[in-house]
């Protein structure tokens, strides 16, 4: 889309004509400050970004569970009562 000279002509005459001579430098302003603001925004998501890709690039060491003991036997499912050790005496009840 090319714009001619007398596309740009209508166009600044329209702009003329809706904010009027003493309101257009007011006008100008507080689009070039919006820009402003808008690359200010756009460049720290840029930031942002290659910030999490080199965070995301960093490799990490998995987090492996505590080894249980070998000598170590898992409760029975639903027992009361710890369940003994290899090489150890079960432990007696009262009844």
């Amino acid at each position: 889309m090319n714009l001619g000279p007398m596309e740009i002509a209508i166009i600044a005459i329209l702009i003329f004509a809706l904010f009027g001579y003493k309101k257009l430098p007011d006008a100008t302003r507080a689009v070039g400050r919006s820009l402003r603001i808008f690359k200010g925004e756009m460049q720290g998501m840029k930031d942002d970004d290659v910030a999490t890709r080199a965070e995301a690039q960093t490799v990490r060491a998995p987090i492996e569970p505590p080894a249980r003991p070998v000598n170590q036997v898992p409760p029975a499912p639903g027992s009361a009562q710890p369940t003994p050790r290899p090489n150890q005496t079960p432990p007696t009840s009262a009844s």
